[in-house]
């Protein structure tokens, strides 16, 4: 028995990271999964990978940023499988840190885009098709950067990784009248593609480790068991919450 056994789950940004490791988490748990991304070739992989593995899962196309492609993926899901239970909204990305009169009004409003405005969109199309299912239960992946070590944060990604803490809490609070819960997980440094790009070099890198008591980075496994707790029936109380994956960095 697996702990999404009967779930069908869409997965934005799954085509390599935390939202590829969501991906076959969930198709081992016993999910349907329909993921997406730009990333096309990397995500018929991971799609083929899991496959191998007895899952039921396929990759689709999905810039974030578009209605219509939400609304298509949404539709798709419901054709293939008849309901969706589960959104996670992983998709996001970060640009170098610069101060905040040196960010360009472009850099902020893609930023945005992607970031927040992506999860409005996910979970916009998907509440119609939980409510008519009964419920389900949508997980916003935010970051520690939108709760907390300001000082240090990249400003664009640290107010868009805010907005989606205070939209998953006003999401729980209005559809929890129709069985849908709502929350967000908050990782610090985890060691992804993504986080590479954010640190230009080791010794940065180990500079960002300085303000993480437990003196590493995360996993992308890590972020998926918290994931996975979110998104199953274990946490089926649990809604407008803020679950902090991030190796203690909050408290510095």
């Amino acid at each position: 028995m697996g702990k999404l056994d009967g779930k069908v789950a869409i997965i934005s940004g799954g085509a390599r990271g935390q939202g590829a490791v969501e991906a076959k988490l969930f198709a081992e748990e016993g999910a349907k999964v329909v993921f997406g991304d730009i990333r096309d070739d990397e995500g018929r992989q991971v799609e083929a990978e899991i496959q191998e593995l007895g899952g039921d899962a396929v990759y689709v196309h999905l810039d974030v940023t578009s209605e219509a492609e939400w609304q298509k993926v949404v539709q798709d899901t419901l054709d293939r499988y008849g309901k969706v239970d589960i959104l996670i909204n992983n998709a996001a990305i970060i640009v170098p840190r610069v101060e905040i009169e040196n960010t360009s009004a472009d850099s902020w409003d893609r930023v945005f885009e992607v970031n927040a405005k992506s999860v409005f969109l996910g979970t916009k199309h998907c509440i119609p098709a939980m409510r008519e299912s009964g419920g389900g239960s949508i997980v916003n992946i935010s970051s520690v950067a939108g709760i907390a070590q300001a000082y240090h944060q990249e400003p664009a990604y640290a107010a868009s990784k805010g907005a989606v803490r205070i939209f998953s809490k006003v999401t729980a609070a209005q559809h929890a009248k129709d069985g849908i819960r709502c929350n967000s997980v908050h990782p610090g440094p985890i060691d992804t593609e993504m986080l590479s790009t954010a640190f230009a070099d080791e010794e940065a890198k180990a500079a960002r480790l300085t303000r993480v008591p437990m003196q590493r980075m995360g996993t992308a496994e890590e972020v998926a068991k918290g994931v996975l707790y979110l998104a199953s029936d274990d946490s089926s109380y649990v809604t407008g919450s803020e679950l902090v994956i991030d190796g203690g960095a909050i408290v510095m």
